[in-house]
């Protein structure tokens, strides 16, 4: 007897028991009174249902939902998204629809039953073209605990969505200690549930949009990347997603997306190991051999500029690869970052937070306030930092543009100010780095060397414990003769539940893997043709390289429409905005999307 036989066996099997309880749908739940036009993916990329797909879930019982009278929201939680969950606690979701888009009758008893209404409208959209927003808030790849009632998720509130015409289908989720890919399968699991129910729910399941930030931001941004992806196939199985349906969506919002974590490392200290101090020469040669790895590594990916030039790191006389095209675009994103707050701040300008503000933590000096808004509301990801030194220290009221240059000019001059234009330049990266943007982080900025780290705990095997995952730093601790290269060696070995190694689980959990075609993953997916990414670029959580590669591999990526991208200057690990708040600015952003079909 097969091992996929016996799953399924088991899943009939429980399922069956689910149904005699009494616990399915029952006919007066489903609303075919008003049915809505089944779309099972999303326009550019369709997926059709067939006899394949595993109908054996209820669907949303339609008896059931609750009414928020002051903010005329109609909700249900509780629902579970897969047949076979691994986690009960986190592995359900919960809906939130505007009141226009039901005709509801009260049964009396605080719940109603509900049907759809496709004549009104909210914000411009009805119950037939509303998105469908996901938001994934996991910072760094933490659970995301399912709603349990009429609450908000981490990026503004429910109002906010719903008076904007949104429907919000809100999942639970599992976290790091269950092992990457836990996490995006969960929300893959939700996205294909809320598809499954595309009869009896508002909302227009050809435009789901997904945000997040930091490890939200990274699984928002995997999500969009890995939609269909055949590498998930045997973890929805697992636990018993519906099957037949697709889990890509229409748009990915990120913001400082924790993410490209195969080379993370390297990329840490090629951009930021200028700043580290107090090093053994033990630990600058690894720091130094890291940093040289990127180069290659750099070299081989075939990333392209806006004209279809191939970026390239070269070795010159600043150190190791501080020149090339490759160079020069991070160079170009550092000034790009500064003009736009010279653009957007009026001055006399203030920073509110001070030094080092930020939301999850290592922000680095001068991480205050940009004209975004707050820094951040503390530490939520466990994340391990450590404290940065050194570097400019910026705080209080700059009366003029010049006096404000003045002050990122005060340990050195790197910032090279034109008061006729208000533009500025930067002399280097090495010299924004060191003023602006220290490592916050030990060697091994992802994949710690004692196996400790958050991103340790995402690749480990369901047991809370760390493991290793970062083969590029394994080979140079091994090259080197590090005595933690036997124990990085021994974990390349594991495999899952699944049998997969940690290689794979890696890929699946990196965009690029998908969007670039020097890797195996290129156009093995249905890419989201949307893209936001916003991230503060004095943050010390994570190199520039991130945010900036994704932003390449996107926009030449064939069939992504729009990428809008920006660094923010004067944030750090934070929901970064040049100008505005985050909510505002997202629904903002999905509205222009959806006047695009």
């Amino acid at each position: 007897m097969g091992k996929k036989f016996i799953v399924y066996l088991l899943l009939t099997v429980v399922l069956s028991v689910f149904f005699l309880s009494g616990c399915g749908q029952s006919d007066k739940g489903t609303n075919e009174s008003a049915p809505l036009e089944s779309a099972a993916a999303v326009s550019n990329t369709p997926v059709e249902e067939s006899e394949d797909v595993m109908d054996q879930l209820p669907k949303v019982d339609n008896t059931k939902w609750q009414y928020n009278d002051s903010d005329d929201v109609y909700w249900q939680v509780g629902i579970s998204y897969c047949g076979t969950p691994k986690d009960t606690a986190h592995e359900s979701m919960g809906f939130y629809v505007p009141g226009a888009y039901f005709d509801a009758v009260d049964n009396g008893d605080g719940t109603y039953t509900c049907t759809v209404n496709t004549e009104k409208a909210v914000g411009g959209y009805t119950a037939q073209t509303a998105p469908v927003i996901v938001p994934v808030d996991t910072p760094g790849y933490m659970a995301m605990s399912a709603p349990t009632g009429y609450n908000s998720f981490g990026y503004g509130t429910i109002k906010d969505y719903t008076d904007a015409g949104f429907v919000l289908a809100v999942p639970g989720a599992r976290g790091r200690e269950a092992g990457a890919p836990a996490g995006v399968t969960d929300f893959k699991a939700a996205i294909r549930y809320t598809r499954f129910n595309a009869d009896v729910l508002p909302g227009n399941m050809d435009a789901i949009f997904t945000e997040g930030m930091s490890g939200g931001g990274a699984q928002s941004s995997i999500i969009g990347a890995t939609g269909n992806s055949a590498l998930y196939e045997p973890y929805l199985e697992e636990i018993g997603a519906v099957m037949g349906v697709s889990d890509a969506v229409m748009g990915s919002m990120a913001w400082c997306p924790i993410t490209n974590l195969d080379e993370a490392d390297a990329a840490y200290e090629w951009n930021m190991g200028v700043s580290r101090s107090g090093l053994s020469d033990e630990q600058r040669q690894l720091s130094e051999t890291l940093a040289a790895s990127y180069a290659e590594y750099i070299n081989g990916l075939g990333l392209q500029d806006e004209n279809g030039n191939v970026l390239t790191l070269e070795t010159s006389e600043h150190g190791i690869a501080q020149a090339g095209s490759y160079y020069d675009r991070i160079l170009r994103e550092i000034e790009l970052s500064l003009n736009h707050f010279l653009e957007d701040t009026a001055f006399p300008y203030t920073l509110s937070s001070g030094r080092g503000a930020h939301m999850m933590g290592g922000g680095g000096p001068g991480g205050g306030d940009g004209p975004g808004g707050p820094g951040g509301n503390g530490p939520r990801d466990n994340i391990i930092r450590g404290e940065s030194s050194g570097g400019v220290a910026l705080s209080g009221t700059y009366e003029t543009v010049q006096d404000y240059i003045s002050a990122l000019n005060a340990s050195g001059s790197w910032v090279v100010y034109d008061a006729e234009t208000n533009t500025a330049a930067v002399t280097s990266v090495a010299d924004f780095v060191t003023a602006l943007k220290q490592a916050s982080k030990n060697l091994g900025a992802f994949d710690q060397l004692d196996g400790r780290q958050g991103e340790n705990i995402l690749f480990g095997y369901g047991d809370g414990d760390g493991a290793h995952f970062d083969r590029t730093l394994g080979d140079i601790l091994a090259r080197l003769g590090f005595s933690e290269a036997d124990a990085f060696a021994q974990d390349f070995t594991r495999e899952d539940s699944i049998g997969s190694t940690v290689d794979v689980r890696v890929n699946m959990y990196t965009p690029l893997y998908y969007l670039l075609p020097t890797q195996q993953g290129y156009q093995t997916s249905d890419v989201a043709p949307y893209w936001r990414i916003r991230t503060g670029i004095n943050q010390g959580d994570t190199a520039l390289c991130t945010e900036v590669n994704l932003m390449l591999a996107l926009e030449s990526y064939n069939g992504v429409r729009d990428v809008d991208f920006a660094m923010v200057w004067g944030q750090a690990h934070t929901t970064a905005e040049r100008t505005g708040g985050n909510v505002d600015n997202f629904i903002e952003w999905v509205n222009s999307c959806m006047q695009e079909q």
